[in-house]
């Protein structure tokens, strides 16, 4: 007998039928995974939630009980030093089943519209798959490539505004009654530590945050998370106090992730949804903010749910046309003309209190119109709601707004001589506007007012001006600050509210009432304050850009490549 003897054609066949048979095992396995389970698991999802919103009967209604006491039960022992272990989402924050908003915050505010549109368009693959790939996919899409300064920036200055508006009340306050006891608390979370660190130890002196860890190559982010993997947090509970006592207390949610991790505590509360619906005041009211919310940067004004994102991607094309309609508006048509259309395109005007009975006793020189600083578009709005031009004075300007602004514009140096002597001319020549906080600012505050302006005339007149949008802001301080008035003009109703106050008294100002500058301006800031509503502050344009940019807010003006600024 002669041994079989397989030609080599039909070896390679054999070699690649196994090959293929292997593949598809692997593509079968990965089919079933990635979509047969997961999506198994989102339509018993979807089916339960429609199972009970078709009956007009909640979920939680027929789940069981709660394990342990709500947290409204716990005591404090002031002889004894406690240690409290809780979780940032569910816990400390409302309405934060998914963290998608926030992480749609650093992509686009530390990213780019198109690393954010990329997550827009996960979010249907993160609804399917189970929640620890879910979290890996928006952590690869929001921090692949990105720095992390950009990052560090976004913690600092744009995701506690965001934090802060949905913090729970009654959990905030029993932290601080904790506090008082000297009472350490400890943070727990599967979303990356970097998110929540700054917030949590800045705005809830919260004694350490243990997250999820992310790796980074050099100064920029990978996309992954590191070897140890997503936070797991009854585990990381055991590990951090493995050659320590238990806990004293843990606060979570009902949900079965948290039971299992307070259940490591000695003692174990939950936050359920009663206690919010028995209190009324569950979310944070501003004047019961940990510290107050002065400055924030970033250009989302609404809170970026999957669906509020999806509109704001579908406005923007319209809004970019709608804004350079407004645009070109304001800039050829006469002032009156313009605030008509102006408004049929939907910018509303609202104008209060204006008296111009002085108007006619001012001869000589110009008046002066000292504004609250909201936006770049201060004195456009001024011009337009008065009906004659005006000059507006700056500290810096971009080229772009200097080309597009329909009002004369003149730069200041912030030499204070050489600055008066200019303003002073310009008084000369008719009137003037200065906004003398020298920066913008978002929320109800007024920031320090420079005293130069009451040095150079009697004929003050306050204006208090403030705004209100719904989708972009129109300031920035790390941002294209070119920008600035094409996204405050991309708002689909955006608001202005001017108030022209009377003229100041004679016995005000430093030449009529011998009042020094500084008196002057103080005395100014009040009245302005108090028409709006504002609080007075101390803070200054340095303070602002010290917190949000990491700079003094100066533009050095560099003949090969000038920054887009604005005051």
């Amino acid at each position: 007998m002669f041994p079989h003897h397989i030609p080599p054609s039909l070896s390679k066949q054999h070699t690649h039928m196994d090959f293929l048979m292997v593949f598809l095992k692997l593509a079968e396995w990965a089919v079933y995974q990635l979509l047969a389970n997961s999506c198994y698991k989102a339509a018993m999802k979807v089916k339960n939630h429609a199972f009970f919103l078709l009956r007009n009967h909640p979920p939680q209604k027929h789940q069981p009980p709660p394990l342990f006491p709500s947290f409204t039960k716990c005591s404090f022992n002031k002889y004894q030093h406690q240690t409290i272990v809780c979780d940032i989402q569910n816990t400390i924050l409302l309405n934060s089943k998914s963290f998608f908003p926030y992480f749609m915050l650093v992509a686009f505010e530390g990213g780019s519209i198109i690393r954010a549109f990329i997550l827009l368009l996960s979010y249907p693959l993160v609804l399917v798959l189970d929640h620890e790939l879910g979290l890996r996919l928006m952590i690869f899409i929001t921090f692949c490539g990105l720095k992390l300064k950009d990052m560090e920036n976004t913690g600092r200055a744009v995701l506690p505004k965001f934090y802060l508006e949905n913090l729970n009340l009654q959990v905030h306050e029993f932290l601080v009654s904790a506090r008082r006891f000297d009472t350490r608390v400890m943070i727990f979370t599967r979303v990356p530590r970097v998110m929540v660190e700054g917030f949590c130890k800045e705005y809830l002196s919260v004694d350490d945050v243990m997250g999820t860890e992310l790796h980074s190559v050099g100064k920029y982010f990978s996309g992954f998370v590191s070897s140890s993997g997503v936070l797991v947090k009854h585990k990381a509970v055991k590990e951090r106090f493995e050659n320590e006592k238990k806990p004293d207390i843990g606060l979570g949610s009902c949900g079965l992730h948290d039971q299992l991790f307070i259940s490591q505590c000695k003692e174990s509360y939950v936050v359920t949804k009663e206690d919010g619906k028995r209190n009324a005041r569950t979310i944070m009211p501003r004047d019961k903010y940990p510290k107050p919310l002065v400055f924030h940067d970033g250009r989302l004004a609404f809170f970026p749910t999957p669906l509020a994102t999806l509109c704001m991607f579908l406005w923007f094309p319209l809004g970019i046309l709608l804004s350079i309609v407004r645009l070109c508006v304001g800039i050829y048509l006469p002032y009156h003309i313009s605030r008509i259309i102006g408004g049929l395109t939907g910018v509303n005007i609202k104008i209060q209190g204006c008296d111009y009975s002085w108007e006619k006793k001012n001869k000589r020189n110009g008046v002066l119109y000292v504004c609250t600083h909201r936006t770049l578009l201060d004195p456009v709005f001024l011009t337009m709601t008065i009906g004659k031009p005006l000059t507006a004075v700056t500290y810096s300007l971009s080229k772009m707004s200097e080309v597009i602004s329909p009002i004369k514009t003149v730069r200041l140096t912030r030499d204070r001589k050489q600055d008066g002597e200019t303003m002073h001319k310009l008084l000369s020549e008719g009137d003037l506007v200065v906004c003398p906080e020298g920066t913008t600012c978002r929320e109800p505050y007024l920031l320090r007012f420079s005293s130069l302006f009451a040095e150079l005339t009697d004929e003050i007149v306050p204006v208090a001006m403030n705004t209100h949008v719904t989708m972009f802001y129109g300031t920035t301080a790390s941002g294209l600050k070119c920008l600035d008035p094409i996204f405050f003009l991309m708002n689909p109703r955006p608001t202005y509210h001017v108030q022209v106050l009377g003229k100041l008294g004679k016995e005000m100002t430093c030449g009529g009432g011998g009042k020094s500058s500084y008196d002057v301006a103080n005395h100014i800031q009040k009245k302005l304050a108090g028409a709006l509503g504002f609080e007075c502050t101390n803070l200054t344009r340095r303070d602002k850009y010290l917190m949000l940019a990491g700079n003094q807010g100066i533009v050095e003006d560099d003949s090969k490549s000038k920054k887009c600024s604005s005051s």
